[in-house]
């Protein structure tokens, strides 16, 4: 059995206020053509399809292009999707009956009642079933009916909301299971500090949303999204982060992107390829004088940090990066000045909203203290706003 494992389209995203559907366009074609030379016998997209809740109505379109375009590709194929934290669970989960007769799971929901699961697809090949068990985002309030509430009547961790609801799935160890989620994962005993994150993504107060990694170990390939990228998790190379097909921020200058192509032979055997995607315009991180980087002329999406220690003509020095750079997303002046050490910094510089607010409200009790990280996680969540880390 050979499937794909794509995550984060972040499709209608804008890279520094730069429209990229083009650039869209682009990669998602090549993910079509990847498809349609190498026929996978699936597709799983783990999360972020969209970039907002609420999509433009040319990022609906460029999707809907995309779905035709695969499925006409590998029309053998099944083709999973599930909803992401920037997705809207509702709207990724219409149709949802009726797009499965036709190999295409799109999944928005978790389960959220007694009589519900993790909704469930099986595959077989000449080694037995294959189940893939399509996880969407879940946030502890969405699930709380089924994996109940701790001892005062409040939500559950990320953490402990996970493990209850895979807990109440009857997974065969027998047969060979794949897990599709979108949530953010930390290898066993890791800490989120073990993550690479990217400015693109959203960052919890104190990384609330972490999830111990040794859910995955019941499974024998864990699809993961989320995380912008590529990375593995508890060491191995079946439990994956696949990232995102297309850089979504200037922090991701430089990665590798690609399509990682999962084999899967009998139980326990798993084989992994990143088949790379180059994009129509990769995203650069230039630092050199003025005259030095004028030199080198380029439409891709480029960060420039200017060295020069005299002063330059601020609009003259802008009108010829932009001739010279069309995709020019920011210039930055290396500081020459010297740090001094003896300067104090005061507690504004380093306090994060969270302590900001904490700090405002003065004598707040715990319970106090937890509604406010709730409340500011919501707040992010639902703006799809970035937390710097």
């Amino acid at each position: 059995m050979k499937f794909f494992h794509l995550s984060d389209l972040h499709i209608g995203l804008k890279l520094v206020n730069h429209d990229l559907t083009a650039d869209q366009r682009y990669i998602l074609a090549q993910i079509v053509t990847t498809a349609r030379e190498r026929q996978p016998d699936a597709i799983v997209i783990a999360g972020d399809i969209y970039d907002k809740a609420i999509p433009s109505a040319e990022a609906v379109g460029l999707f809907d292009e995309f779905i035709t375009q695969l499925y006409q590709a590998v029309p053998a194929a099944e083709i999973m999707l599930i909803s992401g934290n920037h997705d809207s669970a509702q709207r990724v989960n219409v149709f949802r009956q009726v797009l499965a007769s036709h190999k295409i799971h799109l999944i928005g929901l978790p389960p959220m009642e007694e009589d519900e699961y993790i909704p469930k697809v099986t595959l077989s090949d000449e080694y037995g079933p294959i189940n893939f068990y399509l996880l969407p985002f879940v946030k502890p309030s969405m699930v709380k009916r089924i994996t109940g509430t701790d001892e005062n009547g409040n939500n559950l961790s990320y953490d402990a909301a996970l493990h209850a609801l895979v807990a109440r799935e009857t997974i065969d160890q027998t047969q060979r299971n794949v897990l599709v989620s979108h949530q953010f994962y930390l290898s066993t005993g890791g800490s989120a500090d073990d993550v690479t994150r990217s400015d693109s993504e959203i960052i919890t107060v104190g990384n609330i949303d972490s999830i111990i990694g040794d859910i995955l170990e019941q499974f024998d390939y864990a699809a993961l999204g989320h995380i912008h990228k590529p990375q593995k998790l508890n060491g191995k190379d079946c439990y994956r982060y696949c990232g995102t097909p297309l850089a979504c921020s200037i922090s991701e200058a430089g990665q590798a992107k690609g399509i990682i192509e999962v084999e899967l032979a009998e139980k326990n055997s798993v084989k992994t390829t990143v088949l790379p995607l180059e994009p129509l315009h990769p995203v650069r991180k230039l630092k050199d004088t003025l005259r030095n980087i004028l030199a080198l002329p380029s439409d891709d999406y480029v960060s420039i940090t200017l060295m020069d220690k005299e002063d330059l003509d601020v609009f003259d020095m802008q009108d010829r990066l932009r001739e010279a750079f069309p995709n020019l997303l920011e210039i930055q002046r290396e500081s020459q000045r010297q740090v001094n050490y003896q300067q104090k910094i005061t507690a504004q510089d380093i306090l994060s909203p969270f302590d900001l607010c904490k700090n405002f409200l003065e004598d707040i009790d715990p319970e106090e203290e937890k509604l406010l990280t709730e409340i500011i996680n919501d707040i992010q969540l639902s703006n799809g706003k970035e937390k710097q880390a």
